[in-house]
Order: structure tokens, then C-alpha cells, then sequence
């Protein structure tokens, strides 16, 4: 079943017209739509409501356009990454499998595969127990995708719970302890642990130890991009990568942005997807044909950039997040030409230390 991919923006809070558009254009269909992942415009923090708006939105769009109940919408992976600090443009991305054939050819093309982690205890945020669960869940996803190369997976996205003050008392009654008890820093703990258990799964690292999670970060996954929420309580996952035969018009690749001026990474991800480009190249060089990039990034802990001395960690007017997200996000639009682009923070243990993954996919053809 041949992958469709369409960006559209978001043009208010609760606008999914984008999609809509798309399906009445016949690109695909609603009950075609497997999994959406967008920019909202809210501050990304533990109560950023345009997530659970955003969400409403197109899920409705789908019931409204389609013939699958809402149990089975509700069941459509949708991850939700808020703030677009700087120039990014809310926008989301819709992938949709198709009832093309697919088999007839042999190139190496787009494939999804989904699944959800069992149970994730509040005790287990930020320990080994959730890095096995979330690399169990990721193997499920590759078999899912049809998958069976690890390195043909170029792109793990992925929602996991944080804890909230009911969590912790709730581990607390069981008589468990917790990694952090400070909420939003416990966004930044999920989906690091997450990263880890992406990178196991996929063989980029071995099992670390108790005391490497969230503190040695040399150990990273080069495909993963994390993001945690309050709506969960296990890993969803949402795995791409190529596969041959697959069909389709879509390829994905992978680097990554050594530090958050690494333009040059961001076009090595493009080139990775099949794309040639110069030498140097530039936004016009990609001519159309690029879909869109999914970058992480966070503020570098040694507070420095190539040699130069770094203020955000000490602003305690604005987090540092919104610096990161804002800088990179520029350098972002800049490479490709265009603001709506994704680009998430909170990039701990995906990505080197200071940089972070860069995903692309294109459009090549049939």
C-alpha cells in the first residue's frame, strides 16, 4: 500500500481545513489517513491546550469525511508538538496509506508501521524499565512497517507520558520513587529515556546503564524525535523508513545537525533521502521537491557554540527552549525556503549533545 504525503497549514487553532482540502482534492481519502504529525502554535509546555484543539480538529475532519467510527479515529497516531517560537508556521504533516499497488516496483520507497507500548508506571519514567519497553515497541513498529533491515528505519517518532503531580503521588502510594519530581522537567526525562530505547532497539547502542539515562549524552539515537504528553500512559510509536517494492512516490533519509547552526546537516538528510544536490546548495536547489524536515535540537549544556559563549540557559525570561526552537528553526526555513517546518526541542539523547536528528522526506517519483 503505497504511502501519500501532504503538509498543510494550520491557520488558527482549530483549523483542519488544510487536510480537508486535501481530501476533497483526492490525493487521498480520509479513511485512507494513518498518522499525522504537526506544529501548534501554543507555548509547549505541560498545559499547552492548542495540542488537544489541534488534535479535535483534524480528527473530526476525518469522521466528517470518511466512514471509520471514531473509535477507530481515535485510534489514528497523532503527535502534537507545541510551539512555534521564532518564524515556524503551524502546519501539519498527513501521511495516508493508499489502495495503489505498490508491487510492481522495485525502487526503495516510503513505508509506515505503528504500534503501542505496553504500560509505562510513573516509576519507570527515566529508568531501564521504560527504555525495554519503548525498544520492544519500536520492534513491533519495524514489524509493523515490514521492516526487517534496521538501518532502512530513518525516522521514530514518538509520544510518551510525563508526570504530573497526580502521577508521582499515585507511584508514591505504591511505594515507588520517581526520576524528578518537577513536571516539566519530566517532559525532557520521557523523552530522553525514549531515545534510548529507540537507539536499543535499532542497534545504535547497547543497553545502558541506570546512571547513563538523562546524564551521559554520548549515547544517542540518531532517528528519534520524542515528544511526551499527559494523555497517555504507553509508548505510541510511528516508524518510517524505505523499503523496496513499497511503491509510492516517497523516500525519507536521515543525518543529523551537529550543533544548531549545521545547515550542511540538514541538506546531508535530504541527500540521504534521494535527492542530488550541489555542493552547496540552497533552497532553490531543491525544487519542489522536498515534503518536509523534522529536526530536534536543545540548547547545548556547556553553553557554548563553536567557540562562542551562550546566554540562554541563564535567561530567566525566556526558557531555553524557545531560544533553541526559534534558532533552529530559522537556520531550518532558511536551508528549504520555508518557515513550516518541524522542529521540536527537548532533543535529550536524540541526536549529539547540542545538535540533533534531521529527517527528510521527498518526492521522487513513481
Amino acid at each position: 500500500m503505497p504511502v501519500e504525503v501532504a503538509k498543510v497549514e494550520i491557520k488558527n487553532v482549530r483549523d483542519a481545513s488544510g487536510v480537508a482540502d486535501v481530501i476533497a482534492a483526492g490525493q487521498f481519502g480520509a479513511d485512507e489517513v494513518v498518522a499525522v504529525i504537526g506544529k501548534t502554535e501554543g507555548n509547549g509546555g505541560v498545559n499547552d491546550f492548542t495540542r488537544i484543539l489541534a488534535d479535535q480538529a483534524f480528527r473530526a475532519v476525518l469522521a466528517d469525511n470518511g466512514s471509520r467510527s471514531m473509535d477507530d479515529i481515535e485510534r489514528i497516531p497523532m503527535v502534537w508538538s507545541g510551539g512555534c517560537d521564532g518564524l515556524i508556521t503551524p502546519h501539519a504533516t498527513v501521511f495516508a496509506q493508499t489502495t495503489g499497488d505498490g508491487a510492481g516496483s522495485g525502487e526503495s520507497r516510503l513505508v509506515i508501521g505503528t504500534a503501542m507500548s505496553d504500560t509505562i508506571a510513573p516509576e519507570d519514567i527515566g529508568r531501564p524499565a521504560m527504555v525495554d519497553t519503548v525498544a520492544e515497541g519500536v520492534r513491533r513498529a519495524m514489524a509493523d512497517a515490514g521492516i526487517t533491515d534496521r538501518a532502512d528505519v530513518h525516522y521514530v517518532q514518538t509520544k510518551t507520558p510525563l508526570l504530573t503531580v497526580e502521577t508521582i503521588a499515585d507511584a508514591r502510594d505504591r511505594g515507588h520513587t520517581v526520576f524528578t519530581e518537577d513536571t516539566l522537567e519530566s517532559m525532557g526525562v520521557s523523552n530522553g529515556t525514549t531515545g534510548l530505547g529507540i537507539a536499543v532497539a535499532l542497534g545504535e547502542i547497547d543497553m545502558p546503564a541506570a546512571e547513563a539515562i538523562c546524564r551521559d549524552f554520548d549515547l544517542y539515537s540518531a532517528v528519534a524525535s520524542c515528544s511526551s504528553g499527559v494523555e497517555l500512559d504507553r509508548a505510541q510509536i510511528v516508524l518510517f523508513g524505505n523499503r523496496a517494492g513499497a511503491g509510492g512516490r516517497f523516500r525519507i533519509g536521515h543525518s543529523v545537525m551537529d550543533d544548531a547552526l549545521d545547515i550542511d546537516g540538514i541538506y546531508d538528510g535530504i541527500r540521504n533521502a534521494g535527492l542530488q544536490l550541489p555542493e552547496r546548495p540552497r533552497a532553490a536547489d531543491l525544487g519542489g521537491r522536498l515534503v518536509n524536515c523534522f529536526i530536534k535540537c536543545e540548547a547545548d549544556r556547556r553553553a557554548t557554540l563553536r567557540g562562542r559563549r551562550q546566554i540562554m540557559l541563564d535567561d530567566s525570561d525566556v526558557h531555553h527552549h524557545r531560544h533553541s526552537k526559534a534558532a533552529v528553526g530559522a537556520v531550518a526555513a532558511t536551508a528549504i525556503g520555508d518557515p513550516a517546518v518541524f522542529v521540536s526541542v527537548d532533543a535529550m539523547h536524540q541526536g549529539p549533545h547540542g545538535g540533533g536528528p534531521v529527517i527528510a522526506i521527498v518526492e521522487l517519483g513513481d
